[in-house]
């Protein structure tokens, strides 16, 4: 008995698997999603951005965070390319810490529409002081392991 190949599971207006261009905007980043093969499931997916850059919009000095990315998954998985062009998007944008922070966790969650998701924006020091901002869709589903970000708070020298 033959097999017949299989046909590609990724859309071709999908980012995966071609080259494409560096969106120079978070606004003109496309985020992708695929299908969850485990839909029935409560489980959850994590993202880390240990080096996310964006700039200041007042000084246009560049800011620095560490991203942590929590999601339990519902009919759509984040494609990870997408979202790595997309963090890449604001190495030259201009805007506040919570205003990243809290305008990523919002564009995932209406690209995918999770069953939960939460982000924790871990940002390093500017003028001696750190911000750290988080922001999630609502309650964890019941169940669900969700372990801690892991983000030591900043402590500087001391």
């Amino acid at each position: 008995m033959s097999k017949k190949p299989s046909k590609s599971k990724t859309s071709p207006s999908l980012q995966l698997g071609r080259a494409v261009e560096w969106p120079d905007s978070p606004e003109k980043a496309q985020l992708d999603r695929v299908p969850n093969p485990q839909g029935g499931t409560d489980y959850l997916v994590r993202f880390t951005v240990p080096e996310f850059t964006s700039l200041c919009p007042v000084t246009g000095q560049p800011d620095f965070a560490h991203l942590m990315i929590d999601y339990a998954p519902g009919q759509w998985l984040l494609e990870s390319k997408s979202l790595k062009l997309y963090i890449a998007s604001f190495r030259n944008h201009g805007a506040f810490h919570e205003d990243c922070t809290v305008m990523i966790g919002k564009r995932i969650a209406d690209e995918i529409k999770p069953k939960w998701l939460r982000i924790g924006g871990y940002w390093y020091p500017r003028g001696g002081i750190p911000i750290d901002v988080f922001w999630q869709t609502g309650r964890v589903p019941k169940g669900l392991w969700v372990p801690e970000q892991g983000v030591a708070p900043y402590r500087g020298r001391g």
